[in-house]
């Protein structure tokens, strides 16, 4: 690769020409990151993207195959795709956006012709579980933001399966802000499989040449005595609420100052004494959940703005009056210090001081300073809509948040977001007041000022944002912070976790040597991904052996699932598989995949899935596993995706979570799912195991968890009758796993055992039933106020029919168990008061 030292720009066969500015800096990492699988480390805005694109523009031309880069955001894979069209000497059909608006079908299409894939990483994960793509023939592999990286997020599962099954794999995982300490570094390393690690900071001379000093200031602002007065009323009653705690035994502090690791220390208390079945263990939790709910309400008090309040309260109120209301909602909304909250909070006739003060800095850098642009960041929606109305009575100001809807608020569109951003590029407005939506990578335009509304807690998120500015020329960073208010811890903790950060890049600079050394030595190493018994995971398994009496192991002799012999059912239909089922259309459409969210919903769900059956299962000797789209929210499918033998399928079932041959599906209930069945929810545990059971022979529960009897305050009665009716009286099969791990090898083993040792086939034949007319009923009249469908069918046997419910009397609908004043008043606004769009 070389550079064409009289225009300063990069020469090479796939680089448009005069494009690629040389800089020294990009030119080192890219030849750095060319060698392995590379931590690349660099300031926001200093072009971490073209270090990418030049590794890929080699990696093409020298050995081929496909490249594919992962954004977290369908803003940022649009920005990516535009930048590598116009960098790029590849024609722009080859050059591919993958996101949940593509159709799979498509995308299996697409990703074989395809020289560049540029895709969320939701939407590859779920191809790769579905087995609609293959990794084999992608020779280069980016991840963007790499400091996700962590837990379950679908970067770890995506490096994983890459490093198993790619041909000539190469990685490069690219941050600004990759962790807070020398082991989030190397935590981030090993999950993306990586064994280099190239740093750049502001202090190198190369770099230096690029960046301008940023001056980083705080505006300590003091609040009215109104709003003191409100927040000190609602600190009352956290401490009132912690002292009933400290009557329990489960905590000393009494002060309202209590940390959120303190808390969390009572929480696990108080599931202590669940567990033990003691009921001060769910009175105290219910506290707990309140004094949580007081906490933010001073947050929003102290920090945020006053129409943020009201927002919550309303909320709050709302919740209380809703059906299966939590006591702690209702506590919260009858407590007399917090209605006194909510009245001052309605009749308080000023704005919080953190605007006028916002205005005051916004006049200054536009208008006296001759400036262009300013970002203000907040942490709220609902207060990013207030600034938004009241900046632009000043200065001409857009919102950006993100795509999710929101109470009180509606989400932009990707288009939107687009269309704001180039807007905001061309000068076309002064102000972006944005939620975290912007923070993390975006080409936000080079701004003049970047204005937190409060501090940030955290050093990533801290850096990401200051990184907005100081791109071209000396920027200015600026801080609000509420005198005497949590806003001072936040502003200490973010600058004490932003000073390590630095502090560990420039150790990580300097001893990367030694870190690559620990990563050969400890991370699961790169060319084992491969090996492992067919059926295991990872080469592994999580299964506890078997012990004899002595407790010695002795798993080698038990026998497994499928080694036990079968017992014909009497009462199984003689029928063949074709008449049982019903099989879809070949051609049937695979619902679109839900991608993740960030904190401001950056990406919403895209759900235009429909009711589906799947095919007929493929030709393959391997055991195949049909999973709902849905299962991709837990680590099962993709577990099992990865074991050796097992090919997944994905599809949006009508019945179960997973099928497993012609005669056995299973529905996956979390504990906490299964009890929500049993207390609520548009469609019963039974209404969904009456489906299974009537299009499948063999139907099975799965129950994941250990705490059943305690995750919730039903009564034991209630759910061992449940668990009866279930194998009594729907025929279904009841098994209980600990964690999805668990559950993982016990679909891997029925499986086998299905259609290995039987040689049956996979055959996805279900439909959801039609409701009754009674269902239907009940159904219309549970959606009125969120009433329920317990309250729904008292009501309809007490009047008759749908239309006697609708006209009846407040006073009549009291007579109802279950319906009180407020339910009743509720009832009668939803139905009685005209419709306003």
């Amino acid at each position: 690769m070389a550079a064409t030292e009289d225009v300063g720009y990069i020469e090479h066969p796939l680089l448009a020409e005069e494009f690629i500015e040389r800089r020294l800096y990009q030119l080192q990492l890219a030849d750095a990151a060319k060698q392995g699988h590379t931590l690349v480390c660099l300031p926001t805005g200093l072009g971490k993207t073209t270090v990418s694109l030049l590794v890929t523009a080699e990696r093409l031309q020298a050995v081929g195959g496909t490249a594919l880069l992962l954004a977290p955001t369908k803003p940022l894979v649009s920005q990516h795709a535009d930048f590598y069209r116009d960098a790029l000497q590849i024609p722009d059909d080859e050059i591919v956006v993958f996101t949940g608006e593509v159709r799979p079908e498509d995308r299996a299409e697409l990703f074989d012709s395809a020289k560049i894939v540029i895709a969320t990483p939701q939407v590859v994960e779920n191809d790769l579980v579905g087995n609609r793509i293959s990794l084999a023939d992608v020779t280069h592999l980016t991840f963007d933001e790499c400091h996700r990286g962590t837990g379950d997020y679908a970067y770890v599962y995506i490096a994983e399966r890459y490093h198993a099954d790619a041909d000539q794999p190469l990685v490069t995982a690219m941050s600004a802000s990759p962790g807070g300490t020398k082991e989030d570094i190397e935590i981030i390393c090993e999950n993306l499989g990586l064994d280099g690690v190239e740093v750049m900071t502001e202090d190198d001379a190369d770099v230096d040449e690029f960046t301008h000093d940023t001056d980083v200031e705080w505006k300590r602002i003091d609040l009215p005595q109104e709003l003191l007065d409100i927040r000190d009323g609602l600190n009352e009653v956290i401490s009132d609420r912690l002292e009933q705690l400290r009557e329990l035994g489960v905590t000393k502090a009494t002060s309202p100052d209590i940390s959120q690791k303190q808390l969390n220390k009572i929480s696990a208390e108080l599931r202590k004494l669940m567990d033990n079945d003691q009921s001060e263990g769910y009175q105290g939790m219910s506290t707990h959940a309140e004094i949580m709910k007081l906490r933010r309400a001073v947050t929003l008090v102290e920090t945020q703005s006053v129409e943020s309040v009201r927002r919550y309260f309303e909320r709050q109120r709302n919740a209380a009056e809703s059906s299966g209301a939590s006591k702690a909602s209702q506590r919260l909304v009858a407590e007399p210090k917090v209605r006194e909250a909510m009245r001052k909070i309605e009749s308080f006739d000023d704005r919080h001081p953190k605007f006028s003060q916002t205005r005051i800095l916004l006049a200054e850098t536009l208008g006296i300073n001759n400036g262009e642009r300013v970002i203000v960041f907040t942490e709220s929606r609902d207060t990013a809509e207030a600034l938004t109305e009241f900046l632009g009575q000043h200065f001409d100001t857009q919102r950006f948040v993100g795509q999710g809807d929101k109470e009180g608020s509606d989400g932009m569109t990707q288009t939107e977001q687009q269309e704001t951003l180039d807007r905001f590029r061309n000068n076309e407005f002064d102000v972006l007041v944005s939620t975290s939506v912007a923070e993390e990578g975006l080409d936000v335009p080079e701004v003049d000022l970047v204005l937190f509304y409060e501090p940030v807690p955290t050093a990533i998120r801290s850096i990401q944002r200051k990184g907005r500015t100081g791109r071209q020329t000396t920027g200015r960073v600026v801080v609000l912070l509420a005198n005497d208010t949590r806003d001072e811890a936040y502003f200490w903790i973010a600058r004490r976790k932003e000073k390590q950060m630095e502090s560990e890049l420039r150790k990580l600079k300097g001893v990367a040597d030694e870190v690559e050394e620990e990563l050969d030595d400890d991370q699961s190493a790169l060319d084992q991904f491969d090996d492992g018994d067919a059926s295991k995971g990872d080469g592994e398994t999580t299964a506890t052996p078997a012990t004899n009496g002595s407790g010695s192991s002795d798993a080698e002799s038990q026998p497994g699932l499928a080694d036990f012999g079968e017992v014909e059912d009497e009462d199984e239909p003689d029928e063949t598989d074709e008449e049982q089922a019903t099989e879809s259309d070949a051609n049937a459409v695979d619902g679109s995949d839900a991608e993740s969210e960030d904190s401001d919903g950056t990406d919403s769900t895209d759900d235009d899935t429909e009711e589906i059956v799947a095919n007929a299962g493929t030709d393959t000797d391997e055991v195949e596993i049909v999973a709902d789209q849905r299962e991709l929210e837990s680590t099962v499918a993709r577990d099992l995706s990865k074991r050796e033998g097992i090919t997944t399928r994905l599809e949006t079932l009508a019945v179960g979570d997973y099928v497993l041959s012609d005669r056995v599906a299973v529905e996956r209930k979390s504990v906490a799912d299964f009890l929500d069945t049993l207390t609520g929810g548009d469609r019963s545990m039974f209404e969904q195991v009456g489906d299974l059971v009537r299009n499948y022979s063999r139907p099975i529960v799965i129950v994941e968890g250990d705490d059943l009897y305690g995750e919730r305050n039903v009564h034991p009665n209630a759910i061992r009758g449940a668990l009866s009716s279930l194998a009594v009286d729907f025929n279904a099969s009841i098994l209980r796993t600990a964690d999805e791990s668990e559950t993982a090898e016990l679909l891997d083993t029925i499986a086998r055992r299905e259609q290995e040792t039987r040689d049956r086939e996979v055959s996805v034949h279900g439909e959801k039933s039609t409701k009754t007319t009674a269902e239907q009923q009940e159904y219309v009249v549970a959606s009125i106020a969120d009433i329920g469908p317990v309250t729904a069918r008292s009501l309809l046997e007490h009047f008759g029919t749908v239309e006697a419910v609708m006209t009846a009397r407040e006073d009549d609908l009291q007579e109802v168990s279950g319906v009180g004043e407020v339910t009743a008043e509720k009832i009668r606004e939803v139905v009685g008061d005209e419709y306003e769009p």
